[in-house]
């Protein structure tokens, strides 16, 4: 049996690399950051950024501001995001800790989907994770949908050449802590174009398809495809979109508080420029919200809900 004591130990063990790794990190960023000051104040570097500022100008009918249905899309999004993240963190634990799961749930064939073979038993944990990814999947299809219709597409899909190289002008201006002078409400700087165009349009469609391979079911049914793509390869590309989603959006949060939080959060949360106090606070209304959701979608509540669509049975 395993003591108290020896839990602790292991904690502690486990922890230990962070003592050297953390400072180890720190010190390589001031290095970065160091060496990438010294670089724009070159003259080649200095006259390349000069020429590209890190803004693609954006065409003349591009929308100005972000409409209702975009800010309640952003919320939704990122509640999903985050579920999926934790859900799907938990999956894989399970899997690779070899813990036995204690709730399984089963989809009732006699309700609106119905099929020719009998559904496939899955932990009510997987249910979780496939619930909100087809949440989160409808969302992004009504997002793209209307991001398209409405001509805010403009605005994350790049149009001009010249933001690639503007892109690289604001990567150095962001790491040498000399951050780009754009506006957000009007266009988005280069480098934050090509990044939510890759999220929405690249990384998000791999999460997708790599999703719908693994989920229990598809994976039997779809034997076939193994040589062609298989378990493993889906199960790495599904894993490292996951990280790129997390890098995302702590890095997304953070600069948008280090960059001018009230105005940056007024422009999604408030739909206004300005440096008033009500987008602070209908973010903080969000997370609330959010932590709430979480903590109510716990079992058993989450048993009362995945029962609505199936059968819960306990090991």
């Amino acid at each position: 049996m395993v003591t108290q004591e020896q839990t602790a130990q292991g904690t502690r063990s486990r922890w230990r690399p962070l003592a050297w790794v953390v400072p180890l990190i720190v010190i390589g960023a001031v290095v970065i950051v160091l060496v990438v000051r010294w670089l724009v104040s070159l003259t080649p570097i200095a006259d390349f950024m000069r020429t590209y500022p890190g803004v693609s100008e954006l065409p003349s009918w591009a929308p100005v501001g972000f409409p209702l249905w975009l800010s309640i899309l952003h919320f939704l999004a990122g509640a999903f995001l985050l579920f999926i993240v934790l859900s799907g963190w938990s999956v894989r634990r399970t899997r690779r800790g070899g813990a036995r799961p204690r709730e399984f749930w089963i989809r009732d064939n006699d309700r609106l989907v119905r099929t020719r073979n009998p559904p496939v038993r899955i932990t009510l944990t997987s249910w979780w994770h496939l619930t909100v990814d087809s949440l989160w999947v409808v969302t992004g299809i009504v997002f793209v949908v209307l991001l398209f219709a409405t001509g805010q597409w403009v605005r994350i899909v790049p149009t001009r050449w010249d933001v690639i190289p503007n892109a690289i002008s604001a990567g150095l201006q962001y790491v040498s802590m000399n951050w780009p002078s754009a506006d957000g409400w009007i266009n988005y700087n280069a480098l934050q174009l090509l990044t939510y165009f890759v999220t929405v349009f690249v990384a998000a469609p791999l999460a997708v398809l790599t999703g719908i391979r693994l989920a229990p079911g598809f994976s039997v049914q779809w034997r076939r495809f193994d040589k062609v793509f298989p378990l493993p390869v889906a199960r790495t590309i599904h894993f490292s979109v996951m990280i790129w989603f997390v890098a995302f959006t702590v890095v997304h949060i953070s600069l948008v508080l280090l960059t001018g939080a009230l105005r940056n959060l007024n422009h999604m949360y408030a739909l206004r420029d300005d440096q008033s106090w009500l987008g602070l606070i209908v973010f903080v209304a969000s997370l609330i919200v959010i932590a709430v959701a979480w903590a109510l979608l716990r079992p058993p509540r989450l048993d009362a809900v995945a029962e609505l669509t199936g059968s819960v049975k306990r090991r």
